[in-house]
């Protein structure tokens, strides 16, 4: 029998200052079984960053053609491509040509810097890729804050993010890779 995904309830309260973006999202997240505390408070993370009313999260690990979080317009095209993680190259190129925007969001530290500075050439043409980068000891302190119900708060303000729940508190900058 097949593990089934976790499912957990969040109220995120995003308060941009940066693009004037104020909401509550109430959001059921489900934690595929071979994703880790840390990746799935990292999608939560950037739907933060990139917070609109139409953002929402997909299939993700569980269907190889779509991203983590996406947004699409009225006739189904994908506007926004939100991924978590270091996919390769062939997935980015693939993902840029369907989307009018691309994220990478990755959070493994030096890993991540070995992992961009290996593809960053073989990409250099999609001109509508972003890749941003965590900081690898403030993701992992995230995981430690996992409830099957959380309340979370996302300021962000001059590029700073600051995250709290009643857990905990950290404050970081995202650092672009390009």
């Amino acid at each position: 029998m097949a593990l089934r995904s976790t499912i957990y309830k969040v109220d995120l309260h995003v308060s941009d200052s940066d693009r004037n973006y104020y909401n509550t999202h109430s959001l059921t997240v489900a934690q595929h079984p071979s994703e880790t505390a840390e990746r799935m408070m990292v999608r939560l993370v950037l739907f933060a960053l990139y917070a609109q009313d139409e953002l929402l999260f997909t299939k993700g690990l569980s269907d190889v053609d779509e991203p983590d979080i996406w947004v699409k317009d009225l006739t189904g095209q994908i506007q926004l491509w939100l991924e978590v993680g270091q996919p390769d190259e062939k997935r980015i190129l693939k993902a840029s040509s369907k989307s009018d925007q691309v994220v990478i969001c990755a959070y493994a530290g030096q890993a991540s810097k070995v992992w961009w500075n290996g593809i960053k050439n073989k990409i250099e043409r999609a001109k509508n890729v972003r890749v941003i980068c965590l900081p690898q000891l403030v993701t992992k302190s995230f995981a430690t804050w996992v409830e099957r119900s959380m309340q979370i708060h996302i300021n962000i303000q001059e590029g700073e993010i600051l995250i709290s729940c009643d857990k905990g508190q950290e404050s970081f900058s995202v650092e672009p890779l390009n």
